[in-house]
């Protein structure tokens, strides 16, 4: 499907967006170990999170899509039954990566993970090699460097280990496989990255607390069901902060927007950038910060990325790209290598498809330099089947000099169903 953005509208009004996908995957695959019923009101209804219900039930778990509610028969930490076929987890690297840790530790149980062409693209010995550690029996492709993964549970130990990579998705397997292990594990990470697993896992009575940069987890031998509400998702939110930061005119009121501050590197990207907002009626739900964000177009200036703000706002990096083309100066972002093993590798394909509108942005090893501010012009770019690459271009085409056509643009479902219409509707 090909999306064609026009330019010229401003950007007015207020708006919700959809559920957390990083949450909603754990409400599914977190919930399916629980005892008991556990429930999620708001959740996301998008591709990836379509995958792991999908994957849950092929492991025995009930899951009922209720209108705005999922409802999760959790069958207890060693409960899943030994999938009949190979699970499909779609284009979802949380999918795949929280799930080694589950059936890791499910003793006796044989499965078989795999996905489309861009999920068999992504690393998985950062997964595999500790979990080997820990005793599991798991095996990937390509001396486990890549999906498929293959899978036989067994009785685990636990595991002293520095990630190498700050990885949530790595953080979150081993600290699921840490429950159903033996023994204690401590997994410390080099950077702080989010921390929905550690919240949610605490909220259902785990045996888990936090030191600085380490989490420390007790074998567990019950989790208990939750009712969760689950907040706007911060990263799809971002497109739309993006949209009415660049188009001048413009000004946004986005509600019940989730604001975790491991999530919300942008923002401190944005005052860097001299970017109008505000964070307003901040309250805590189910563990999650959640507020109400304000944002307006102002001038923009360049601001170097690097660092510890890196993983903080790894999602939003190619949106900092696109606003670098219309920022005074050069906005710099470094240390971002992990870019390149995402759904795309999103360094390379960012800066070919801003090229293609007249931006100056240079690709670097570990991310990249773009120089405004640069009038963009109208043309037809490709999303790399990259949802966030593709809302991403759509963004920039609001500030370009003709229209902007972008394809292969239905990946956008991954995460955002409705964004075309929902920013449509907000243009004026």
């Amino acid at each position: 499907m090909n999306v064609t953005v026009e330019p010229g509208r401003r950007v007015r009004g207020e708006a919700t967006v959809p559920g957390d996908k990083s949450i909603t995957h754990r409400a599914v695959l977190i919930g399916a170990i629980c005892d008991g019923v556990s429930r999620a009101c708001g959740y996301l209804p998008a591709q990836d999170c379509l995958a792991s219900i999908r994957a849950v039930r092929q492991l025995g778990v009930t899951v009922e899509e209720r209108g705005a509610e999922l409802v999760v028969h959790g069958l207890g930490l060693h409960g899943m039954t030994e999938p009949d076929d190979v699970i499909d987890c779609g284009g979802s690297g949380t999918t795949i990566r929280l799930l080694c840790g589950i059936l890791a530790g499910q003793v006796g149980k044989a499965a078989f993970l795999t996905g489309n062409e861009a999920l068999r693209r992504r690393p998985m010995r950062r997964i595999l090699e500790p979990l080997q550690e820990m005793g599991a029996a798991v095996i990937g492709r390509s001396s486990d460097q890549l999906p498929p993964v293959a899978i036989r549970g067994a009785a685990l130990r636990g595991l002293r280990y520095t990630m190498p990579v700050a990885s949530a998705q790595v953080k979150s397997a081993l600290l699921l496989a840490g429950l159903l292990a033996s023994e204690p594990s401590e997994i410390s990470e080099p950077a702080r990255t989010r921390d929905h697993t550690e919240r949610m896992l605490v909220a259902m009575g785990a045996p888990l607390r936090t030191e600085n940069r380490t989490v420390l987890v007790q074998p567990a031998t019950r989790l208990e069901p939750i009712d969760l509400h689950i907040p706007g998702d911060f990263s799809s939110a971002a497109f739309l902060l993006a949209a009415a930061w660049l188009v001048p005119g413009s000004e946004l009121l986005l509600r019940n927007i989730g604001v975790n501050p491991t999530r919300t590197g942008l923002l401190e990207i944005a005052r860097r950038m001299g970017a109008g907002f505000l964070v307003e009626e901040e309250k805590l739900v189910c563990q999650e910060e959640v507020a109400s964000l304000v944002a307006w177009s102002q001038p923009l200036r360049g601001t170097l990325v690097n660092g510890e703000l890196v993983p903080l706002s790894i999602d939003e990096l190619p949106l900092v790209a696109v606003l670098g083309t219309q920022a005074e100066g050069e906005t710099v972002v470094r240390d971002a290598a992990e870019l390149r093993v995402k759904e795309s590798d999103r360094i390379a394909a960012i800066a070919t498809e801003l090229r293609k509108l007249g931006a100056a942005i240079d690709e670097l090893p570990d991310g990249f330099a773009v120089r405004g501010p640069t009038p963009l012009r109208g043309g037809t770019v490709n999303s790399h089947h990259d949802h966030r690459l593709a809302m991403a271009l759509a963004v920039a085409a609001l500030v370009a000099q003709g229209p902007v056509t972008i394809e292969a643009a239905e990946c956008v479902a991954d995460s955002f169903p409705g964004f075309f219409a929902l920013l449509e509707s907000l243009r004026c």
